[in-house]
């Protein structure tokens, strides 16, 4: 299994979210002092996708976050931080390559008690359902204990119908595992989750896989067959598979892999399972990395069972994010500026 990565462009300005869309052959990326770019064969074009830089706050977990398109490619959504901190994700029709920043359309807003633990992800599942991710708003430790409080929006991932409902930006699924429980937000997909800074689908089957940034000493990558829901991973009760503030809630789902602090982690980047052509060997393995170490990881699963972990023997300098190009190649976001793509070594 030997790999490479192949930088594709330079330059950029904190790159931390790559999205495609429907007949288009860009890739457009998220910066995070708050433009979007379109690349087009490792260029970028001159015209710029959307320019929010004077609405953000500029905290290290803070700006313009995520970004994804609607599955016919004809609206944009983005997640960001205000200049009070606090997250929004809006949608914007796109009309060519440039999002319509005069009719754009707010969604969600969500105050945030702190600068840290932001979430970020936007991404549209496979059921066509947008999936939002909230950390537990920040501080030290969930002091509000946001992780198991279903009546909380925070520290949860979200699933909504981004359609406006009457008076209503969106509407719930009905669908959704809490829509019946009138202690919970209807909104909740899953909770008991720090800080899934990023979660993404396997094109293929549908499986959800979330790197949940850890506290003091743990890191973790969740997984979830297609179509689980309502699942609790456990936080703040538990930091990966070990105690934090007591014993693992009933019920609550470990996760399928973890790393420890000492060996200089800090910071899960979670990825991608890789579905392209150019690496066959690669195929139905999850991609992902560290904020702080930079390595390479690959993980493989099997009912839900870790069988195999191993580094690739590559690193990014230091990775922000993954990406997932319309054939399913894989590319890893740097803080550095540069966006690179896998590739057979």
């Amino acid at each position: 299994m030997r790999v490479k990565l192949t930088p594709i462009v330079s330059g950029l300005d904190r790159p931390v979210a790559l999205a495609v869309r429907k007949r288009d052959a860009a890739m457009y990326i998220a910066q995070q002092s708050g433009k979007i770019v379109a690349l087009v064969d490792g260029k970028v074009l001159p015209e710029i996708v959307l320019d929010i830089h004077d609405e953000l706050s500029t905290g290290n977990e803070q700006g313009l976050l995520g970004i994804t398109f609607s599955p016919d490619g004809s609206l944009l959504y983005i997640d960001y931080t205000d200049t009070s901190g606090d997250t929004h994700v809006q949608e914007l029709p796109m009309q060519g390559r440039v999002a319509v920043k005069a009719k754009r359309r707010e969604i969600l807003k969500v105050n945030q008690p702190a600068a840290n633990h932001n979430g970020g992800e936007v991404i549209f599942g496979p059921d066509n359902m947008l999936y939002i991710g909230l950390g537990d708003g920040g501080n030290q430790g969930d002091p509000q204990d946001r992780g198991q409080n279903l009546n909380d929006i925070l520290a949860k991932i979200l699933r909504i119908n981004p359609v406006r409902q009457g008076a209503s930006p969106y509407s719930v699924p009905a669908d959704n595992p809490f829509v019946s429980n009138q202690q919970a937000r209807p909104e909740t997909w899953m909770y008991g989750l720090r800080n899934p800074w990023r979660f993404t689908f396997d094109r293929s089957n549908g499986d959800m896989w979330i790197g949940d940034v850890g506290q003091n000493a743990f890191e973790e990558i969740d997984y979830a067959a297609a179509g689980e829901k309502g699942i609790n991973w456990g936080w703040s009760q538990v930091e990966g598979l070990h105690r934090f503030k007591g014993a693992n809630p009933a019920g609550a789902r470990l996760p399928i892999f973890e790393t420890s602090h000492t060996g200089g982690y800090c910071a899960i980047v979670g990825g991608y399972v890789y579905r392209g052509k150019a690496i066959p060997s690669l195929d139905g393995v999850y991609l992902f990395s560290d904020n702080c170490v930079g390595k390479i990881l690959a993980l493989d699963q099997r009912g839900g069972k870790l069988v195999q972990e191993a580094p690739l023997g590559i690193s990014a300098n230091p990775p922000t994010s993954f990406g997932e190009d319309a054939d399913g190649e894989l590319y890893v976001l740097s803080y550095n500026g540069t966006v690179s793509r896998f590739d057979p070594a």
